[in-house]
């Protein structure tokens, strides 16, 4: 199992040099991926931007949205700067799309909430055909630039229920799962995207990601819970349950990598909660 890290860009007052120097030294290491949270109504950085700029601080380390709340979004301007920041990067794009849960985001960009499952849908739909190069309509060409990989970046669908992660059937590479999922949790629903993954004619088998929370250190436990309350103050009672899962040991750490790998995942994301670098080195000796 692949072990990439969070970038800490969605806790607020982050420094976008942190974030540059996190980056650059998260290439150096074993780590398999950057990943990046989204959120609209809250001051963290803008996900699409922040990797491009992590693209020219590194090399090797893959770029990931976990997850990009596309509905948010044009699409076809999405498919547009999803395809640049591909190129760019020389094809490390995985974009983690799902359609969001809060609000207030939606109604910052007077975008359809009870909607957004459907509109994600028909984006999914049109960015295909973007990224395969082909006219958009009759009255509208194709648009570049090319993807590095035939098709588009790679596409993980994130969500909480059976009937968003049946859409990796037609749509997806594979599905990433987050935050509160349970390593047994998350298995059932990878259950249900294979299933999907079948029906749909599809080879092979689905990429299988998750992505928890961590932190380590003196008062790792008192900034985690700080960040997770904050961020999910919305949540009230399910945002302490949360704060209660999040390992902030080694032992627990390593005990959460152990039982990821045991169900079969593919690749397990660590999004820090506490924005100082030792927060990367510390991860980056469990890893090793």
């Amino acid at each position: 199992m692949q072990i990439g890290i969070g970038l800490p860009a969605h806790i607020p007052g982050v420094k976008g040099e942190l974030l540059l120097e996190w980056a650059a030294l998260a290439d150096k290491g074993a780590f398999s991926s950057l990943g990046i949270l989204d959120r609209l109504v809250y001051p963290n950085f803008e996900p699409l931007i922040t990797l491009a700029a992590a693209a020219g601080a590194t090399r090797r380390i893959r770029l990931m949205t976990t997850v990009m709340i596309a509905p948010l979004r044009n699409t076809v301007m999405l498919a547009k700067q999803a395809a640049s920041l591909d190129a760019l990067s020389g094809g490390r794009l995985t974009l983690g799309l799902g359609v969001g849960g809060r609000e207030d985001d939606f109604h910052a960009v007077a975008a359809p909430f009870h909607h957004r499952g459907k509109h994600f849908e028909e984006q999914l739909t049109t960015m295909q055909r973007v990224w395969s190069g082909q006219s958009l309509n009759e009255q509208v060409g194709a648009l570049g630039p090319a993807p590095v990989r035939s098709g588009g970046p790679e596409v993980l669908i994130g969500g909480y229920s059976p009937m968003a992660l049946r859409r990796v059937g037609k749509w997806g590479d594979g599905i990433i799962l987050g935050g509160s999922s349970k390593p047994d949790v998350a298995s059932q629903f990878y259950g249900v995207a294979q299933e999907a993954w079948q029906a749909g004619g599809r080879s092979g088998k689905p990429r299988f990601v998750c992505c928890i929370y961590y932190g380590l250190g003196p008062d790792a436990a008192t900034g985690v819970a700080q960040t997770i309350r904050h961020y999910y103050s919305f949540m009230q009672e399910r945002a302490e349950a949360l704060v209660a899962s999040v390992p902030t040991t080694t032992a627990a750490v390593q005990e959460a990598i152990h039982a990821f790998a045991a169900i079969g995942a593919d690749e397990l994301v660590l999004w820090p909660c506490i924005a100082d670098i030792e927060q990367l080195h510390r991860l980056a000796e469990v890893v090793s």
